[in-house]
């Protein structure tokens, strides 16, 4: 069989105007995403049961996270929760308020112990898929080897995943590890109590934004907000 070089077939001008067709066209076409979003943000929450209050309060704080965000860009939440005899659950990514809604209105809190090492793994995991910006967690213990918990917000600091913990009462258990993760992630841990519901919503609030627009958009967010979200910026900034 004959070898033929490419230069015995020299492009004619039809050919080039198809391959210019071909680029135009390619550049009308919308790009498939897959509705990758500027924020990704996990959302996780023990739905053990002494959380069943809490995870009422959030169903109805969680929204302003997706509006507080809406001029910095998109954001894309996943909900995490543990519950129960080993059980955990990881939604799809969600872009909306209504879509999340709907994931929490169909959980119940049942007993169970903590699985938090477990929700870094996965946070991990996600974040080895694709960037993922923070992961934020609302509980009130920790039982669980604070070593190896320590260990994945580690890893998770190398992907440049921060944790936030927001820790309701003051179990000193808790407050101990949830600081340790803090710290060793690079993220923030801030306290609040069962009468502090706008404290909580301004905190997730401040994070969506954080996810989306960094510390920039973050210090903007942050005038004229609850103390506590100046003691989260704060921290952010390499504070103590």
């Amino acid at each position: 069989m004959a070898d033929y070089k490419n230069d015995q077939f020299p492009a004619t001008p039809s050919s080039h105007k198809e391959v210019a067709d071909f680029i135009q066209q390619a550049e009308q076409l919308p790009t498939t995403t897959n509705a990758i979003s500027k924020g990704r943000l996990i959302f996780a929450l023990d739905a053990t049961a002494s959380r069943e209050a809490t995870w009422d309060r959030a169903c109805h704080l969680q929204g302003k996270m997706f509006t507080e965000t809406k001029a910095l860009g998109q954001l894309a939440i996943q909900l995490c929760y543990y519950r129960g005899f080993s059980q955990f659950h990881a939604s799809p990514w969600l872009h909306s308020t209504e879509a999340l809604l709907a994931e929490m209105n169909q959980v119940s809190c049942i007993g169970g112990f903590t699985q938090i090492s477990r929700l870094l793994q996965h946070g991990l995991a996600e974040a080895k898929r694709q960037p993922l910006q923070a992961i934020v967690f609302v509980g009130d213990s920790l039982e669980e080897s604070i070593d190896e918990v320590c260990n994945w917000a580690g890893q998770l600091k190398l992907r440049g995943v921060p944790v936030f913990l927001f820790q309701e009462g003051d179990d000193e258990v808790a407050t101990q590890g949830y600081q340790q993760i803090a710290r060793v992630s690079g993220g923030a841990h801030c306290q609040f109590d069962e009468g502090s519901a706008a404290e909580l919503q301004a905190l997730l609030s401040a994070v969506a934004v954080y996810s989306v627009g960094g510390l920039k958009a973050l210090h903007q967010f942050a005038k004229g907000q609850p103390e506590i979200v100046l003691q989260l910026e704060h921290q952010l900034s390499g504070g103590c």
